[in-house]
């Protein structure tokens, strides 16, 4: 079958990041292929799991996406500390000799940022708000790789790799069904602590489940690559729950305008506008700005933003929100409709390798060092789940629509909700039971339910078989 037609039909979507959906990406021509292997968060070990298993796999899927591209250059990014997952890498890459080069980075955060990726590699900055491809480059992470080797054999995306570290006595590696309950994962791990809340990818980007509530309505999507668990009264969980009028306030009252945020801002390095130490100075004045173009020159710079966090919890000595103020920043600019000029042909800084995140320094700083394992964890493929609930919406773009209604038996690898016009992704469910409710939430299916009509079907087979025998 034709790669992005194989992989279209599959629904895959990046499996690192936001879900954009992969045929569309894949469809062009690139210099590059880049292939990111750096797990960017900290206590993450997904990806490093999947080069250890599966760099065969790997390595054969890489060299058809690369010949598709008709890329000049094939590189697979991970952090040199990572031995075994490259020296499993570069053995596959003997074996077949290809033409694939390991790109070892140091470590620090965030390496697995797309755009930082490719500066390193490729020397190329990215344009504010654009695509690697502006650039000549296609970036796909190590997990989407394996989902378009499964496509190639007609196997659609039903199942998700992720681990569960933290608090936690040893990391575990589980593969489950898409909709799998969270809470479900979690029943299954020896934790450290009895109240807790959960982060949903990394420490510093993942979402956070700071309550009961939810955490029992949190299930796994096909971007779902960790779980995180923290105590309740963790630094972190505490932040986040902060609202965002007290965080105004704060960066009114206590800025002491450093510039931390911004001499170490990831994007800034690379060459983009990314001020937020000029955002924490002017918020105090954000009503009183009234001409359009005075308020995208005083507070533009936070378009560029990508969220990665290290302004606020790494950066700022006083313990202030800059992300967040950029993100709030971001409404503001939408509400009024600015859209700042891009910079089309940014330029890395010449302080950019001395303004690097250390990434045990950042551990350190978030309150972490306790929850750093040094072993491979194990993995768990035979988790009981009796119900799951899949999203409609795993992905940027569109949420699919449903193709099945209440009441239909659906098996593993079923198609249960297709790509809506435009850009979205096909959905499949990695589980068998009845469809037991179609909502805002996406598609629930019972097993139990399934288990409970084959039952009600036995015993009216053996009514019927009885009557039958009684009347002969």
């Amino acid at each position: 079958m034709e790669l992005i037609e194989a992989i279209k039909k599959a629904g895959v979507v990046g499996a690192g990041g936001a879900g954009f959906p992969t045929h569309v990406k894949l469809n062009a021509k690139a210099e590059y292929l880049i292939i990111n292997a750096a797990e960017c968060e900290p206590l993450i070990e997904t990806d490093k799991f999947l080069c250890r298993e599966f760099a065969d796999r790997i390595i054969d899927t890489i060299l058809l996406m690369g010949h598709h591209l008709e890329a000049q250059h094939i590189v697979i990014g991970l952090k040199a500390k990572y031995k075994a997952e490259i020296a499993a890498l570069e053995k596959a890459i003997r074996e077949k000799h290809a033409a694939v080069e390991i790109f070892p980075m140091r470590t620090f955060y965030p390496a697995g940022d797309e755009q930082v990726l490719v500066q390193q590699v490729t020397g190329r900055s990215v344009p504010e708000r654009g695509l690697p491809l502006n650039v000549g480059a296609v970036v796909e992470n190590v997990g989407t790789v394996l989902s378009i080797a499964d496509a190639l054999e007609d196997k659609p995306v039903t199942e998700k790799y992720l681990s569960v570290t933290g608090a936690v006595r040893e990391p575990v590696m589980f593969k489950v069904p898409l909709g799998t309950p969270i809470r479900r994962i979690i029943n299954q791990v020896d934790l450290r602590v009895k109240d807790y809340a959960v982060i949903i990818g990394g420490p510093m980007m993942g979402k956070m489940q700071s309550s009961d509530s939810m955490i029992d309505h949190a299930v796994v999507t096909k971007t779902t690559g960790n779980l995180l668990i923290l105590p309740k009264d963790h630094y972190l969980v505490r932040r986040a729950v902060k609202p965002v009028q007290t965080m105004i306030r704060q960066a009114r009252t206590s800025c002491i305008q450093c510039r931390f945020c911004t001499d170490l801002c990831p994007r800034e390095q690379i060459g983009h506008n990314v001020k937020p130490n000029q955002i924490m100075r002017n918020l105090w004045r954000q009503d009183q700005i009234t001409d359009v173009k005075e308020f995208e020159a005083t507070f533009g710079s936070a378009a560029n933003c990508s969220s990665c966090g290290v302004c606020e919890m790494f950066a700022c000595p006083m313990g202030l929100s800059p992300r967040k103020m950029n993100d709030y920043t971001k409404g503001l600019l939408r509400g009024l409709g600015i859209n700042p000029e891009k910079n089309q042909n940014p330029t890395a800084k010449s302080t950019i390798e001395q303004r690097r995140i250390p990434t045990e320094r950042l551990i350190a700083r978030l309150g972490l060092s306790d929850y750093v394992f040094h072993v491979e964890p194990k993995l768990i493929t035979d988790l009981d789940v009796k119900e799951v609930i899949v999203p409609l919406g795993q992905h940027i773009g569109k949420p699919a629509t449903p193709v099945v209604k209440v009441g239909d038996m659906v098996h593993a690898g079923d198609l249960i909700a297709e790509a809506a016009e435009g850009l979205s992704a096909n959905i499949h469910t990695g589980f068998a039971g009845i469809v037991t409710e179609i909502g805002s939430s996406g598609i629930r299916i019972s097993k139990k339910e399934a288990d409970r009509k084959s039952t009600r079907l036995n015993s009216s087979h053996l009514y019927i078989s009885y009557a039958v025998f009684c009347l002969k």
